[in-house]
């Protein structure tokens, strides 16, 4: 029996993996695809910005996989086939989704074969019945330098690559933006020369060709990779050892969820994100989120940002379940996050005393907790 190959979708912090990934299960031929989504926090919303078709099976995972300690990714992959079976569906492949902040050298080295140990029946099934077929990494041109600038996990996530997708390339219209992106190609080939760059824009490109069968082989990825490899059997060695997991992040990288239970207003919430942005700057990496705006509570607008951009709101024709709160899910560097659930509450109760006020109280507070200049860069392994 033939195994079932599993693509590792990943790339850094507001790439545009759940975008793509919504393109590709849109897709007829993707029609029996498992897909399983990783969320670095404990609240999971991604789920609900993906849209499933009939035949398609998700399982959403939160806590970061490459921080967990044990075959999480073996145990979830074992239970992809009871979850599918009991809905009456059978499936040709499988899509995973990391985190942004995943680190894809431990994922990796468990899903191949002489990688991480199998360490009981679970395990030697799986291995019998998936296999690695590619990994692929999404980079945003907009923040993508400052990624690799940043957090090691950037770098990684490309060198493990063997297909790299450029995203929002429509936003490089003059010659000076065209040029950055020509360096960031440049950055990219010199990090991974093997792996195949796709413009993610071009009419030519395809985003079914990424998800092809194809033989996956670290070796030929370069000496950095291999050497990758070999240090996550040292260290799950010793974590198995000490019966604890670790955080490859740093304490700095934090993930907290704010909710709503009513409407709110359009211009109150456009100035708390407006605020927020502002402040924290690059120390934002992430908010994403499902908003309930008072002026049109039918549909739900998507939120996103990214560092000091905010895209323009995606709005939704329904709500994707029964859960119509506000929820929002913000991943920053060095972020303490109870004055932005303050100030959550103040702006969107739209009463411009009490922010005057509460601005003023924090404002040594925020200059504390947000700092100056680019985030600390996260933990080299």
């Amino acid at each position: 029996m033939s195994r079932i190959p599993v693509y590792v979708l990943t790339g850094f912090l507001g790439a545009g993996k759940s975008t793509l990934l919504n393109r590709v299960l849109r897709d007829p031929h993707f029609a029996r695809t498992a897909v399983i989504i990783n969320e670095f926090g404990d609240v999971a919303l991604d789920h609900d910005l993906v849209h499933f078709g009939k035949s398609q099976v998700a399982r959403t995972t939160t806590g970061c996989m490459c921080c967990t300690v044990g075959s999480n990714i073996r145990a979830t992959l074992s239970d992809l086939p009871v979850l599918a079976g009991g809905n009456g569906i059978s499936f040709d492949r499988v899509i995973i989704e990391t985190t942004g902040l995943a680190d894809p050298a431990p994922i990796i080295n468990e899903l191949l074969p002489g990688g991480t140990p199998a360490f009981g029946l679970r395990d030697h099934i799986v291995a019998r019945s998936f296999e690695l077929a590619g990994v692929v990494a999404l980079v945003d041109i907009v923040t993508g330098e400052l990624a690799l600038e940043n957090h090691f996990e950037a770098t990684k996530q490309i060198a493990f690559a063997d297909r790299i997708v450029l995203t929002k390339t429509d936003l490089a219209r003059d010659p000076s933006s065209i040029r950055d992106v020509d360096t960031l190609k440049a950055r990219l080939a010199a990090i991974n020369p093997s792996a195949e760059i796709f413009d993610g824009n071009a009419s030519s490109f395809r985003e079914a060709e990424l998800f092809c069968p194809r033989r996956y082989s670290p070796t030929e990825l370069g000496d950095d990779v291999i050497g990758w490899l070999a240090l996550e059997d040292v260290i799950r060695a010793e974590s198995t050892t000490a019966h604890s997991g670790g955080d490859r992040h740093g304490g700095r990288i934090r993930t907290f969820t704010l909710t709503r239970d009513t409407p709110v207003e359009a211009e109150a919430f456009r100035k708390f994100m407006g605020l927020m942005s502002a402040a924290a700057g690059p120390r934002l990496l992430r908010a994403k989120g499902l908003v309930h705006i008072t002026e049109d509570a039918a549909r739900p607008r998507v939120i996103h940002a990214v560092q000091h951009m905010i895209y323009p709101t995606r709005i939704l024709e329904s709500w994707p379940n029964d859960d119509h709160r506000t929820r929002l899910v913000f991943i920053t560097d060095g972020v303490d996050p109870d004055p932005v659930r303050q100030l959550f509450d103040v702006a969107l109760d739209n009463r411009p005393s009490r922010i005057r006020r509460l601005v003023g109280q924090l404002a040594t507070g925020l200059g504390n907790i947000f700092g100056s200049g680019a985030p600390e860069s996260a933990s080299r392994n």
